[in-house]
């Protein structure tokens, strides 16, 4: 038993193994033989001609205005409190239901707001927006 020599299985390989390279490329080339053919080939249909214009349903928009003093204006024409209600209940059932946008003065107290929502809410209005100034 010799322990300084080495094995003929030791040797480091200094020869690139050629055989996976030519596996890989000859199978990469048989696809294309077989994918080329489909790609060229097609089928000559004649497509009905149709033209379609989306429709651009706007929904209006609803402006509910709360005074300083409290008084409520739909679309700038002053309503009461017993008429809000019946306006939106008409306006939820309109299809596409319009948007609504309170506008509140900074000086009105926040419970004629709230009940305007409030009143908005009981009626089924489902989109509700808030107007403000920028500053």
């Amino acid at each position: 038993m010799a322990f300084g020599t080495q094995d003929d299985a030791d040797d480091v390989m200094n020869e690139i193994n050629m055989t996976p390279l030519v596996d890989v490329m000859l199978v990469l080339l048989i696809i294309f033989i077989i994918t080329v053919p489909v790609m060229k080939h097609s089928v000559n249909v004649d497509l009905p001609r149709a033209t379609n214009q989306p429709e651009d349903i706007k929904p209006e928009t609803v402006r509910l205005s709360v005074a300083s003093d409290g008084k409520y204006y739909w679309n700038e024409a002053q309503v009461t409190d017993d008429d809000l209600l019946p306006r939106l209940q008409a306006e939820a059932a309109k299809e596409p239901q319009p948007d609504l946008h309170i506008r509140g003065d900074k000086e009105v107290r926040y419970e004629r707001v709230a009940q305007a929502m409030a009143a908005a809410q009981r009626a089924g209005v489902r989109k509700i927006g808030f107007v403000t100034d920028p500053q």
